[in-house]
């Protein structure tokens, strides 16, 4: 009886995990929710998109996946994961565990390439807690500005 149980657990245990994984968001997600918020910026124009990108409870926060627009001087212009950053200069804000200053180095891939992988520690809003995220860039085509979206490690 005792070891039915535990075996029970265990498959339980699994089944939960495999569920979670199921759910989380993956790089590709990043990457098309970046893609998606281009297209929406290039189709409905800066304002809207701004408005829509802060909101929350809009078509670009899932979850912990959401999307941020920062201009080449690495002023935030929208945050989905937390509105109050808007209007705040992260350029100076050093990674946590490798003090490079991410968001310098996500402002060169969006000059340079237009789009690419970086990898940085933030604040998880559903956790709460400092992780690693790999995020995916996109340079906002004919402006100074870029899109980020990246999943928590």
């Amino acid at each position: 009886m005792r070891r039915s149980l535990i075996c029970l657990t265990l498959i339980g245990l699994v089944i939960l995990g495999a569920v979670h994984l199921a759910g989380a968001a993956t790089q590709q997600d990043a990457k098309e929710l970046a893609e998606k918020a281009v297209q929406y910026w290039a189709s409905q124009g800066k304002e809207k998109a701004i408005a829509e990108f802060n909101n929350q409870k809009g078509s670009f926060v899932k979850g912990d996946l959401y999307v941020v627009v920062l201009d080449f001087n690495g002023l935030v212009l929208a945050h989905g994961g937390n509105p109050v950053l808007t209007g705040i200069n992260l350029l100076p804000q050093k990674d946590a565990t490798s003090n490079k200053l991410f968001v310098k180095e996500q402002i060169e891939i969006a000059k340079t390439k237009g789009s690419g992988w970086t990898s940085y520690t933030w604040t998880n809003p559903v956790t709460k807690k400092v992780q690693l995220k790999k995020s995916w860039v996109q340079r906002i085509e004919s402006t100074d500005s870029y899109v980020v979206c990246g999943v928590f490690q």
